[in-house]
């Protein structure tokens, strides 16, 4: 169950003052190698840039960011599209509900709101894609025929991952094996990283002052791989790539890739190789 909104920004807040109260010695080249940074919902404003859009995507790639995070939602004829809300009140002041609108009305009503297809189009094989699935009313069926057609052109794990903080949603999608799925887990941390090893699932990711020590040993022993957000300070992301973290996703890439060493040829990602 997600925390109230109040709860998550005002425990985000306090984490990150504490965070940038300790000192961190800067990581080692060789452990920045194995660091991928994720842009998350891409670079935006939600003034002039809105998060979830082609243009906060595009300045995200302009960064040289390894990846994009993105959330998915469906229309009323079953097409997804990349939002993070249901709902358009937050970003656009409509009450529309994305659920309750056809894809040609979506694209109408609100051009700024991208199909999955054009992202994928625009940035698959080009930048690592982490799609968030969403708490929706669509059959496995359906959601299996229209996600695999979608993703038919990319690889799983190696191009793109699923994430979800409802993992049993992961249940319905049988088009991609379980290692390119990624639980994301609140409080509950040994309960998901347990499902990982349990499942067979790629890795698991979280808020960084959640997903203890303990926790990334167990999955390292496993060669699996762990996210952590939100990585927005310098302290934070020395603190996270020390502890050998994969996968940091951040809401301030730009900032972010300024404390990062220019590395133009990562080694191949390895973890999906179990």
């Amino acid at each position: 169950m997600a925390l109230p909104f109040w709860i998550e920004n005002a425990f985000f807040r306090v984490s990150d003052f504490l965070s940038e109260k300790l000192p961190r010695p800067e990581p080692s080249p060789e452990k920045f190698m194995n660091a991928r940074l994720i842009s998350h919902r891409g670079m935006y404003d939600n003034r002039r840039v809105y998060e979830n859009t082609l243009p906060a995507f595009d300045q995200a790639k302009a960064e040289g960011v390894w990846g994009i995070e993105l959330d998915i939602q469906w229309t009323r004829d079953m097409q997804p599209v990349v939002s993070h809300d249901p709902d358009c009140r937050r970003l656009f002041k409509e009450n529309a509900r994305i659920g309750e609108l056809s894809l040609k009305a979506v694209k109408s009503r609100f051009p700024m709101i991208p199909p999955l297809a054009d992202v994928i189009q625009r940035y698959g094989g080009r930048l690592h894609l982490m799609v968030e699935i969403k708490p929706h009313f669509v059959a496995s069926t359906r959601l299996n025929d229209v996600l695999s057609e979608l993703f038919s052109s990319l690889e799983p794990a190696r191009d793109f991952h699923l994430l979800s903080l409802h993992p049993q949603l992961f249940s319905d999608i049988s088009f991609i094996p379980p290692e390119t799925m990624i639980p994301i887990a609140e409080a509950n941390v040994g309960t998901v990283s347990d499902m990982v090893l349990q499942k067979g699932y790629g890795g698991m990711a979280g808020h960084y002052m959640l997903l203890k020590n303990n926790i990334l040993r167990k999955l390292s022993r496993n060669c699996l791989p762990v996210g952590t957000g939100f990585i927005n300070s310098k302290k934070c992301l020395y603190r996270e790539v020390n502890r050998g973290v994969t996968w940091l996703f951040t809401d301030r890439a730009t900032k972010i890739r300024n404390f990062m060493p220019d590395i133009t040829e990562p080694p191949e990602y390895s973890f999906s190789e179990k």
